[in-house]
């Protein structure tokens, strides 16, 4: 009783919507059949992935057609979720459906909440899933439920604990909702309790508002979806604000380590004077000089327009796809991961910088010295569990609009306009990742969600839950499953190559990008500014239910 006073207005209302299943899988497990296509292979590296994964290389891609299964309904079983990495809009409703599922099959299993993150399955803390606390956050934002973590399973003692956990809760499948590393993770359990001969599932679901997980069968990660929408409300405002003050230059940093999809999305959503692509950046093996004078050139040609303001869109991961500096970040990697030790005892700026510049190649140190110190000790922090740069905390915003600030007083001296470039920052992450999931994301993470437990039901392990055609009605949605195997490839991490599943970048020769390269000279010089406004839950489903531009566009025949 005490929940349901806390609960807004908007979390009572929201708490009534019924999330719709795809028709295949609308008379429970039971009524679901498997079926195998061909053998697959990993998308590179295909030696060294299938030497690393003897067990689980090649499985088929299943998909999901009506017929009956009733031997999915005279066993009864426990199944584990996780969730991993950061939040996700939807991750709840992925709980709920998995749950759903279970129960259609069978009222007797049981769903179990490893606590954390994976670290929950390492400490062994979890909490039985009931009707009752699955009912308090349906349709809901957050991971709160049974929280997140970034822990990684990936040493033989933790193989080892994690069997010794599963074996004596008598667990039969697991369920890892993450990203691309997460589901690594799931791909090398899924293989080592193969490797043991215990019949234990593994099943992934796609999850990262970065949009960095998919493919032909994944067509887009849980979360995108609302977390964009989210961000393009506030840079639609901020595109209102600019268009009646016209004084300053907003220059706003989206979340997206390694791929630039929440930009271009949110461009789509806004239409902003420029929309930085990391993708294009590394492609035209720009400079950060370069791309510092193509912002600085626009800059420039509106105040030759008497236009002193505009916005400008910038990913996180920018900072790595201009060559010089990812080169850095490469270089920097491997020193911070050889000397770790020597590197954290030391307690200044200065001295840390000056011993990284005294490992690293001329031309790098040459680099690292003429970035401003912020920066350089930004880029010194410490990697995340999996090895990564912390984009997040590199303030790039700031390190152009110092730079732009310099070239546009250079083309001002030369180029008879007035230098009236102020400039304001802002960083939207944190904002997006937890909010109330939209309509779509709401179907979609329930479809995978039950999707899964098809899965785990029919002891498929090594797998990632697959629900594609989604431009369409949800009743129309088609599931099955992918190798987790099939997206691997090799990757350098922590000065080790490992196998990691390939993350999904913008492709500069797909619809999406294309759009934007067609509309992006217009929108620079222009106020061709979009104002979203917020997520719609109640109301038209032309509003209600819309998805992404970028989905849109990738479905497209038209592109339009």
């Amino acid at each position: 009783m005490e929940k349901q006073n806390l609960m807004s207005e908007f979390q009572k209302a929201r708490r009534k919507f019924k999330p719709a299943l795809p028709s295949v899988l609308r008379g429970g497990p039971q009524s679901v059949k498997p079926k195998a296509g061909k053998r697959t292979e990993s998308v590179s590296d295909r030696e060294t992935v299938k030497k690393l994964f003897p067990n689980t290389y090649g499985m088929p891609v299943i998909s999901l057609a009506k017929g009956g299964n009733q031997q999915v309904s005279k066993k009864t079983v426990r199944v584990g979720v996780v969730l991993s990495g950061g939040q996700a809009p939807g991750g709840h409703n992925v709980i709920a459906g998995l749950y759903d599922g279970l129960k259609k099959a069978n009222r007797k299993n049981t769903l179990i909440g490893f606590l954390g993150g994976p670290s929950g399955i390492l400490e062994n803390k979890w909490i039985e899933l009931t009707g009752n606390i699955i009912d308090r956050y349906r349709n809901t934002g957050g991971f709160d439920m049974i929280q997140s973590g970034r822990t990684k399973i990936e040493s033989p003692e933790q193989f080892d604990v994690t069997k010794k956990v599963l074996v004596s809760n008598k667990i039969d499948g697991l369920v890892v909702t993450g990203g691309d590393d997460s589901n690594t993770n799931a791909a090398l359990l899924a293989e080592y309790f193969k490797k043991e001969k215990l019949p234990v599932s593994f099943i992934g679901v796609p999850k990262t508002i970065d949009g960095d997980l998919k493919n032909e069968q994944v067509e887009t990660s849980f979360g995108f979806d609302t977390a964009t929408k989210v961000y393009s409300e506030l840079v639609g405002n901020t595109c209102r604000d600019v268009n009646s003050g016209r004084k300053y230059w907003h220059f706003i940093r989206l979340m997206g380590r390694s791929a630039s999809h929440i930009t271009m999305e949110v461009g789509f959503m806004t239409q902003p004077n420029i929309v930085l692509v990391g993708e294009e950046v590394l492609a035209k093996k720009m400079t950060l000089s370069q791309v510092v004078n193509y912002i600085a050139d626009i800059v420039a040609k509106r105040a030759g327009d008497k236009k002193y303001f505009g916005v400008v869109l910038v990913p996180e991961g920018l900072i790595e796809f201009i060559p010089e500096m990812k080169e850095l970040i490469v270089a920097l990697n491997d020193v911070l991961a050889e000397n770790e030790k020597e590197i954290n005892s030391m307690a200044g700026i200065d001295e840390k910088r000056n011993f990284v510049c005294g490992k690293l190649e001329h031309h790098l140190a040459e680099l690292m010295r003429s970035l401003p110190l912020g920066i350089s000790s930004q880029l010194m922090l410490d990697r995340d569990p999996h090895g990564n740069v912390q984009v997040s905390q590199i303030e790039t915003e700031k390190l152009l609009i110092d730079m732009v600030k310099t070239r546009v007083s250079e083309l001002a001296r030369g180029g008879g306009f007035k230098n009236k470039f102020t400039a304001v920052t802002h960083f939207f992450g944190y904002e997006g990742r937890s909010g109330a999931p939209s309509n779509f994301d709401a179907n979609y993470c329930y479809a995978l969600g039950y999707n899964a437990a098809v899965f785990a039901l029919n002891g498929y392990t090594g797998y990632l839950s697959s629900v594609r055609k989604l431009v369409k009605k949800p009743e129309k949605w088609e599931c099955g499953g992918i190798p987790l195997t099939m997206m691997m490839n090799i990757e350098r991490r922590k000065g080790k190559e490992k196998p990691v599943i390939q993350k999904a970048l913008v492709k500069l020769n797909g619809k999406p990008f294309k759009m934007l390269q067609k509309d992006r000279d217009r929108w620079a010089v222009t106020e061709s500014y979009l104002f979203p406004g917020p997520i719609q839950y109640f109301g038209p489903s032309s509003v209600t239910d819309m998805t992404t531009k970028t989905l849109k566009y990738e479905q497209s025949k038209k592109g339009k």
